[in-house]
């Protein structure tokens, strides 16, 4: 199926969508280890870039990415207050642990060059090995490709990294968490003319 742009009543689909891909995602599961607590986190991220019309769903929310267009940013301001309150309430005492873990993906974030960011990309579990998450990529890439604009993202898994290189990410850096137990690989994607 064709993917579409997302809108504000598909938010509480695409939450459950995302939330079940990152369920066991190396890194967000060390920031949010008891369960329930990413759902409420990502809703607020998906609810603010779902103000861009960037975000895209395929078949029944099989798969769902989040872009951030050039010049954008992921959250408002009202949504950038609520993180600090919001990660208390939902981690307690790791909250500045994560804090500063989302410190370290805003410092990696390139700034030189415009670019469509891809915030959020996740694969349903139960629509896994269809090909369908790489497949809504590609054909987000040949809109970005139409445009001839960069595109950025932070691969938050090693086992994903060999796949974004295969559709022209390049490996450009890296950071890991506060404890230093996972790391966090930048990759850029060149404009394509």
């Amino acid at each position: 199926m064709a993917p579409r742009v997302a809108t504000e009543a598909d938010l509480e689909s695409l939450t459950n969508t995302l939330t079940l891909a990152f369920e066991h995602d190396p890194l967000w599961r060390w920031a949010f280890p008891e369960p329930g607590t990413l759902e409420p986190f990502w809703r607020m991220f998906i609810g603010s870039a779902l103000r861009y019309r960037q975000v895209w769903v395929v078949d029944s929310y099989a798969a769902a990415a989040s872009w951030i267009p050039p010049g954008g940013s992921e959250l408002t301001e009202e949504g950038e207050e609520q993180v600090e309150p919001l990660l208390r309430s939902l981690i307690g005492d790791r909250a500045p642990l994560v804090m500063t873990l989302l410190e370290r993906f805003e410092e990696a974030h390139p700034r030189d060059r415009p670019h469509y960011y891809l915030s959020l990309l996740g694969t349903h579990p139960d629509r896994r090995g269809e090909g369908l998450g790489m497949a809504l990529l590609a054909d987000n890439l040949a809109r970005i490709d139409e445009e001839g604009a960069h595109a950025y993202l932070e691969s938050s898994n090693p086992a994903n990294d060999a796949r974004y290189e295969g559709v022209g990410f390049e490996r450009v850096g890296e950071f890991l968490t506060p404890d230093g137990a996972h790391t966090v690989t930048t990759m850029w994607r060149e404009a394509r003319v």
